[in-house]
């Protein structure tokens, strides 16, 4: 079968992701079904895939269903367990110590504070943790989805510790001849230097690119959720956000160069709070309070945008608790994420072991582990009870929030229970009776015909749609890599750049990915609302991908 042919129905599941969810904008729930048979039904009458091999990508796709499902219940219990408690409501007022206005609070909470949970958890985290918190704030839940969303760029290549890079790029090269002869070429004398050049490079455009990224929340927020639908009020912070852009993105490439892949988004999200937070509560280059944003009453805003879990004023079980009291729950997610998955504390290795484990399911070579104990989920809950002794909550209150956390989750359940299937279909998709590539790198393999030398225009997209689809940058880098390395060699390029180029867009891609959507919008009750979401998420992601491959091109064909 001709390449562009085999390219083209490769696109046919992203397509009908496109116009189900978000031209004809339908609910998640009645979208995917029919996009899991599209890819379904390619796979076996295409590429010949025998039924037990679909089978077993089915089988794998409903457990890591199961496994964002229980990050959505970890999230949504602690949340529920701080309204209980009255902590949310101290929360809320020391955001507004810090400025009343919302353009500075969502660039506080989800850039700088969600910059840092990307770096230490990975896994979607900070969509978890930001979007929740913004919502018992009083934002919109829409609003908050988009703004948790957004945010899921520039610190998703460094995070979990550096995972895209350290195991995607680095399993998706490792061994591979020519690549092995490019690293002895440049004279790196081991695999971990070689990666950390990669790194720094995959940082620098990603400080680049990602410096816009806080006026970009602030502007969508505005325009899309702002009584006056306005993008100037949005650029009225534009000083803001640039000193909050830079207070991150500059750290955090000093730290890809200096330190390698483990820590730039870590410290880059904690170094910017640490110089935002004191400058807001100053007043530096914040509205005065008669110039404060706020968004209208909750009574006029689009029934859209609200979920099931909203903001609520009521009464609680106790008394007004001190600032440090109620942030002690999110400070110990912090902690207890940094201490379980970076290296130097030894802990990652021993959670990763307790784990389940789903061997050749079916008898093919398709297999995962369920480590539920690692899974930020296991992280929330066990915070969720230590916050129940701390704050005094009573059983009837605790009672209370895990039903409302259990409701969440099963009305999520449908969505994703043929998202994350339809995704491993599509990646698990080679070794059918035709001798196919699995779609994915048929459908790179299709742009590269088109594109040629012009590839490293091309080279981010190819990342995002990856990462889109599969849901994790890791994921995209270990499927793409490689192959962009070598179209780097075919055309004459430095193949480390176009690696680069990969790794960005596919951090890129978080933004638009279906179950990220669909995890996000869980958290705070807010479903079938999925393609609203993407029409808005998709315009960042458009601006990431068409500047970093436009600044990719240039690096690679003129500097």
């Amino acid at each position: 079968m001709h390449p562009l042919l085999l390219a083209a129905l490769s696109l046919l599941p992203i397509v009908c992701v496109g116009v189900l969810l978000i031209g004809l904008q339908w609910p998640a729930r009645r979208a995917m079904p029919i996009c899991y048979l599209t890819a379904a039904i390619l796979a076996i009458l295409v590429w010949g895939v025998p039924g037990l091999q679909l089978a077993a990508a089915t089988v794998k796709g409903l457990i890591i269903a199961g496994e964002l499902l229980f990050i959505v219940f970890g999230a949504v219990l602690l949340l529920n367990t701080l309204e209980q408690s009255g902590g949310l409501a101290t929360i809320r007022r020391t955001f507004h110590d810090i400025s009343p206005d919302r353009r500075i609070q969502v660039i506080i909470i989800a850039w700088l504070f969600g910059s840092f949970i990307e770096g230490s958890s990975g896994f979607g985290t900070p969509a978890a943790v930001a979007v929740p918190l913004l919502v018992g704030l009083g934002f919109p839940p829409m609003a908050a989805v988009v703004a948790g969303l957004i945010i899921q760029s520039t610190p998703v290549s460094f995070g979990a510790a550096g995972t895209p890079v350290l195991v995607g790029v680095g399993q998706g090269l490792a061994a591979d001849p020519a690549v092995m002869a490019y690293a002895d070429q440049l004279s790196y004398g081991s695999w971990p230097e070689f990666l950390g050049m990669i790194g720094w490079k995959i940082a620098l455009i990603h400080a680049i690119v990602g410096t816009l990224i806080p006026l970009l929340v602030v502007t969508i927020m505005t325009r899309f959720f702002g009584k006056n639908r306005s993008l100037v009020e949005g650029l009225a912070v534009w000083r803001f956000a640039l000193f909050a852009a830079l207070a991150m993105t500059i750290p955090y490439f000093a730290v890809a160069l200096l330190l390698g892949p483990e820590f730039p988004s870590i410290l880059g999200g904690l170094i910017g709070l640490a110089i935002v937070v004191p400058a807001a509560k100053r007043g530096f280059l914040v509205p005065k309070q008669d110039a404060c944003w706020d968004f209208d009453v909750s009574e006029n805003w689009d029934p859209l945008w609200s979920g099931l879990v909203k903001k609520n004023a009521a009464a609680t079980e106790t008394a007004p608790m001190g600032a440090m009291t109620a942030w002690l729950p999110y400070a110990m997610v912090a902690i207890l994420l940094v201490v379980t998955r970076v290296p130097l504390f030894r802990l990652d290795g021993w959670l990763k072991q307790a784990a389940i484990a789903f061997h050749d399911i079916f008898g093919t070579s398709i297999s995962h582990d369920l480590r539920l104990l690692y899974l930020p989920g296991a992280v929330f809950i066990v915070v969720s009870l230590i916050t129940f002794g701390t704050h005094r909550l009573s059983w009837q209150g605790y009672g209370r929030a895990w039903k409302r956390s259990l409701r969440t989750v099963v009305a999520a359940s449908t969505a994703l229970v043929f998202t994350v299937p339809m995704v491993q279909v599509f990646i698990n998709s080679d070794g059918g009776a035709r001798g196919f590539e699995a779609m994915p790198l048929a459908l790179a393999h299709g742009v590269e015909q088109l594109a040629g030398g012009a590839w490293p225009l091309f080279a981010p997209l190819i990342g995002g749609v990856g990462a889109a689809v599969a849901g994790s940058n890791t994921i995209s880098n270990m499927m793409f890599s490689l192959f962009q390395f070598h179209v780097g060699q075919r055309i004459g390029a430095d193949p480390t750049w176009i690696v680069a180029l990969q790794a960005v867009g596919g951090a890129a891609g978080n933004m638009i990915c279906v179950h990220n959507v669909v995890a996000a919008s869980a958290v705070v009750g807010l479903l079938g609302r999925e393609g609203a979401i993407l029409r808005k998420t998709m315009i960042p992601f458009a601006y990431y991908v068409i500047l970093a491959g436009g600044l990719g091109y240039l690096i690679v064909w003129y500097f």
